[in-house]
């Protein structure tokens, strides 16, 4: 089986890679069937060199490879016909802008394993940047909070090596008294809570969040069980929020009456009510000011975030009250940074994280006949057709879509 470790052509570019140095290695040395060629790349993290070193062939052509590993969409131009590929192909969602490249992706005769399909038999996510996306949006989240302030300027996340640095950047600021909001305990919620943690901050129970005063900073870590209730007043729970949605309203506006700066690194499910709403946003008693949205959804469950930002550009504002676009700084505006794609921005932590749980969950796959289904279930496409799995995205793919 030979592996092929494709360069990212996607711009704006992305330095990232599935397996970087190290795992090429672990994967070589563990199963000796494997093969692993290196595309060479002028942006990847890691350089053409750092693979050489570890005795990896360098080489333009990935033609003899049987499977293809990137990160991204690769471009339609730069697909070879009849391998097996590995990316975010960004269609599961039927997202109108790749409805091109899964058409080509059937009539090339390649099939298509989407790393956010790559799953166990109960549906979890096995591969993943989420926990590199809390860590880089809360730091981003802080360097916002002293923009709008004028309190303390940090350098920009990707211009710093990795998390470490990250934290002693953080370590070295002067925070008021204020209180942090953090939503979510998966991979993005808990890789939030390292910067909080590695900074020193004291964590607090609901309770305490709520109710009390303190002469230093603090954070509350919540989950959907305090940030929603049953509508029918029935004590609800977490799995029974996922499965009703439609059940349950929001209870988060009490946390907003008390926050100054809110991380959002929350899953958000079909039918589930919003965070807060732009009416929420308006009520004089609605507190935050600072808001980085890790999870990113436009106008959806955290209603000042209307559009993505850029690593480029991370911070804009939203007026609550004509519920526009504004200058972050204005004193009546809630400061944004909503960059979608954050774990770019520290590209080698990110990629030694993925490649890691790369190297453990998937490689074993071709090795062992697949008998835990791993590669089955992340196959969107197989001789030339979506698998049965991924049928319902025919209409998306079909003429009768245009």
């Amino acid at each position: 089986m030979k592996f092929g470790i494709i360069r990212e052509r996607k711009n704006p570019p992305d330095r990232r890679v599935v397996l970087p140095p190290g795992a090429c290695q672990k994967v070589v040395a563990g199963f000796p069937k494997a093969q692993i060629i290196v595309e060479p790349s002028p942006i990847r993290a890691f350089d053409d060199d750092a693979y050489r070193q570890l005795g990896l062939p360098v080489q333009d052509s990935m033609q003899d490879c049987d499977v293809l590993l990137g990160v991204k969409e690769v471009p339609i131009d730069a697909l070879i016909p009849n391998k097996k590929y590995f990316f975010f192909s960004h269609t599961i969602k039927k997202q109108p802008y790749n409805r091109n490249l899964l058409r080509a992706i059937l009539e090339r005769n390649i099939e298509l394993y989407d790393h956010e399909l790559i799953s166990n038999t109960s549906e979890q996510r096995l591969v993943a940047f989420g926990r590199y996306a809390g860590i880089v949006g809360a730091y981003n989240g802080f360097r916002a909070y002293g923009l709008k302030y004028d309190l303390f300027g940090l350098p920009k996340a990707n211009a710093l090596p990795d998390q470490q640095a990250l934290i002693r950047e953080l370590k070295n600021i002067k925070l008021p008294n204020i209180k942090i909001l953090l939503t979510g305990r998966g991979r993005v919620g808990n890789g939030s809570r390292e910067i909080l943690n590695g900074m020193g901050l004291r964590r607090v129970t609901v309770a305490e969040y709520l109710e009390d005063t303190f002469n230093e900073p603090v954070y509350c870590q919540i989950d959907a069980g305090e940030y929603n209730k049953r509508k029918d007043g029935v004590r609800g729970n977490k799995a029974d929020f996922f499965s009703h949605p439609e059940e349950y309203k929001s209870n988060f506006f009490r946390f907003a009456k008390v926050t100054d700066f809110y991380i959002a690194g929350h899953f958000y499910g079909q039918g589930a009510p919003y965070l807060y709403t732009r009416d929420d946003a308006k009520h004089p008693d609605f507190k935050i000011r600072v808001v980085a949205d890790v999870s990113c959804d436009i106008d959806g469950p955290v209603a000042s975030t209307i559009r993505a930002s850029t690593i480029a550009d991370p911070i804009y504002g939203y007026d609550p009250e004509t519920e526009s676009e504004t200058d972050y700084k204005n004193p009546n505006a809630i400061a944004v940074m909503a960059v979608d794609n954050l774990p770019c921005e520290l590209p080698r932590d990110a990629s030694e994280g993925f490649g890691e749980a790369f190297v453990k969950n998937v490689i074993p796959a071709f090795f062992n006949g697949d008998k835990d289904g791993i590669l089955q279930r992340a196959r969107m496409t197989q001789d030339g057709k979506l698998t049965a799995r991924y049928g319902y995205l025919w209409d998306y793919v079909s003429n009768s879509a245009m």
